[in-house]
């Protein structure tokens, strides 16, 4: 009888060691039971998100993920409520929705980019070009018309039509948008005084969409429309982008290279809490508009199980997911932003524990 209980006894030892060593080599998920996990906010990052979503379920099946591309005010108010496990935001949190969060929440940058001009004008065959001055005023309403003399004077030689512009702009609250109003108001201190910026803001002009998805509809089916989206969007949907003019006076085309260029400018002087701003960079090879997106959530997480598994696909996503975010329209993190954002994921917790 002695040597049956014994014998029970590493039996019971040697399954244990067995499943926490395959727990171990899988990722720390698949040995485990299911795991819910909910994100919410950018419409700017979803078609990425998705894709991360769909790989790394692939790998690790135990764990559930939805992601609602709601808008990144929304994704905000939803990580403040705690009624997700993580928001998403194409700006950052501003000091006062942090100071009111019911404990500290971290950004986390897990992609760059590009916040594009397009528009509706069905017999013009290359991409327009637009000054900071110019696209500022067609969004206060004072340029009425696209072929006005400056409209012109920014694309000579183009033949533009005598239409009247519709301002197409974001109806929710929109990281987009902030983004897009933040660099409106660095190039126009009219826009800064009369709008500033903001992901919610009062606009001169214009009819609204529902997310990116809502304006690149609008601006699709609507003549002689202007509007920004992700650029994304824009490509899916094979509407024109605009080239803007930079800093250095020169007119820039979104893409991957000028995006990340943009990115580089801020690095030495990103803060210790990785919120910061890119727009209007300096640098000839620079995109004027481009951003991060953040993931947001609470250092000091309720559920170990949660926290770990929203931990793990954060790091999966900063390394092996970068590797899909150039076919669909955005740009890697830097590799000095990598490893800062590699510093934050180590210091989430629960109860106390680190995650990783």
């Amino acid at each position: 009888m002695p040597v049956s209980k014994r014998t029970s006894k590493i039996f019971v030892c040697l399954a244990l060691f067995m499943s926490f060593g395959l727990m171990g080599c899988s990722g720390g998920r698949n040995g485990g039971g299911p795991v819910n996990i909910v994100g919410a906010g950018s419409t700017f990052v979803n078609p990425l998100f998705q894709k991360w979503l769909s790989e790394y379920g692939k790998l690790n099946p135990n764990v559930h993920m939805d992601y609602q591309s709601i808008g990144s005010g929304a994704g905000i108010k939803q990580i403040l409520s705690q009624t997700v496990d993580f928001g998403a935001s194409d700006t950052a949190m501003k000091d006062d929705d942090l100071k009111a969060a019911p404990g500290p929440i971290i950004h986390i940058p897990v992609v760059l980019g590009a916040v594009v001009v397009t528009y509706n004008l069905p017999a013009m065959a290359q991409p327009l070009h637009f000054s900071q001055e110019v696209l500022a005023d067609i969004f206060l309403g004072k340029i009425k018309k696209w072929d006005d003399p400056r409209i012109k004077a920014d694309n000579p030689g183009v033949n533009l039509p005598n239409g009247e512009i519709t301002v197409v702009h974001r109806s929710d609250g929109s990281g987009t948008s902030a983004v897009f109003t933040d660099y409106l108001s660095k190039v126009s201190a009219e826009w800064k005084e009369k709008v500033g910026a903001g992901t919610s803001p009062s606009w001169p002009v214009g009819i609204g969409g529902k997310g990116n998805e809502g304006v690149t509809g609008q601006v699709k089916q609507t003549p002689n429309t202007i509007g920004y989206v992700e650029l994304a969007y824009a490509v899916k949907n094979n509407l024109p982008v605009a080239l803007i003019k930079n800093k250095s006076g020169s007119f820039v085309q979104p893409s991957f290279d000028t995006v990340t260029a943009a990115a580089a400018e801020s690095v030495a002087s990103t803060p210790e809490d990785l919120r910061v701003s890119i727009t209007d960079p300096s640098g000839a090879g620079t995109y004027p508009i481009s951003s991060y997106v953040y993931v947001l959530l609470y250092k000091e997480q309720k559920s170990a199980d949660k926290g770990k598994a929203v931990v793990d696909f954060l790091w999966w996503g900063i390394h092996d997911g970068e590797n899909f975010a150039k076919d669909l329209q955005y740009a890697p993190l830097p590799a000095e932003i990598v490893k800062r954002a590699e510093m934050k994921i180590n210091s989430i917790t629960a109860a106390g524990k680190p995650l990783r």
